[in-house]
């Protein structure tokens, strides 16, 4: 359930409420990406092509001002409340592969100061531009009440940047979709940044879920947009960071062959961490555990075994 926790409450403790909510850790994380690719240039019949580079993003200065301007305790505090936990970190659980190295603030004056010094100058219109190229973005997420206020957060944090965006809301079903005709897709990703969820774990090891940014699994027209890397981002250091950690047998030695590829992905905004999300259940009030006397028997055994 993505639902605002206001909404959770009301309904949690309202008249006649025959329910509540139960919320537990997970991996699933919030997220904005940056497109490393030009998403307004077509190249041999597509956009977004690995043989461009953002006209934008391809500037630090300016990945790392739109880092700062994503107001993660609001976010927390006026949307998700128990179900989201603000982070600056990717790969959030289990906590082994957590790492302890980053940091996250919002800081508008130095996000306007990096911008400043890069030779960002804000026009008559109050947007920066630089080099005859202006600061004007498209931020695109599947329409969810959560969303469409992230997105007016961080919009309103971006005005006061001297950055533009036009904010693009797209239908589940079709952002989602894997349809190599549909434009709107997260894998085709045809805008300058998005943002959605990611991280539903089937298994606990965090393999599958860090894959997503290896160079081979760039999203392309070659592989009809199936790859798991929308961002097109590809660094060789990544690549063989996963290599190694894919052989790594040591699992303290595993564990910061992780940690080394979030802090990778943070470090150098690919993605900008916004919430580690919870799993959210309804649940009713009415619901009683009733122990078989087969249950009995498990506990029993297991507590016989402990004592040896």
């Amino acid at each position: 359930m993505q639902v605002e926790d206001e909404i959770l409450l009301r309904l949690e403790n309202g008249s006649g409420a025959r329910g509540r909510i139960e919320t537990v850790p997970s991996r699933g994380i919030e997220h904005i990406q940056l497109n490393s690719a030009d998403p307004w240039t077509e190249v041999d019949g597509e956009r977004s092509s690995v043989k461009t580079k953002h006209p934008l993003f391809s500037d630090p200065a300016v990945r790392q001002a739109l880092r700062l301007l994503v107001d993660r305790t609001s976010i927390e505090a006026h949307i998700y409340g128990r179900t989201g936990v603000a982070t600056g970190n990717f790969l959030n659980n289990p906590e082994r592969f957590v790492s302890k190295n980053m940091k996250w603030e919002f800081n508008v004056e130095k996000a306007n100061r990096l911008l400043e010094e890069a030779g960002w100058k804000r026009g008559p219109d109050g947007i920066r531009a630089k080099d005859g190229k202006k600061l004007k973005l498209v931020f695109q997420t599947s329409i969810n009440a959560p969303r469409q206020k992230t997105q007016a957060i961080v919009k309103q944090a971006c005005q006061k940047a001297g950055i533009d965006v036009e904010l693009k809301s797209v239908t589940a079903s079709v952002y989602f979709s894997s349809d190599v005709a549909n434009p709107d897709t997260t894998r085709k990703f045809y805008a300058d940044i998005q943002m959605y969820t990611v991280g539903t774990p089937s298994v606990p090891d965090p393999e599958n879920f860090m894959r997503q940014f290896v160079s081979w699994e760039i999203a392309s027209k070659g592989n009809k947009w199936q790859g798991s890397n929308p961002t097109r981002w590809r660094n060789e250091e990544y690549d063989r960071t996963f290599h190694a950690a894919e052989q790594e047998l040591d699992p303290v030695k595993r564990a910061a062959l992780f940690i080394a590829m979030n802090d990778m992905v943070v470090d150098d905004v690919v993605v900008i961490p916004v919430v580690n999300r919870r799993s959210v259940a309804a649940m009713s009030r009415r619901l009683q555990a009733k122990l078989s006397p087969w249950d009995n028997d498990f506990w029993n055994l297991r507590d016989w075994y402990r004592e040896l």
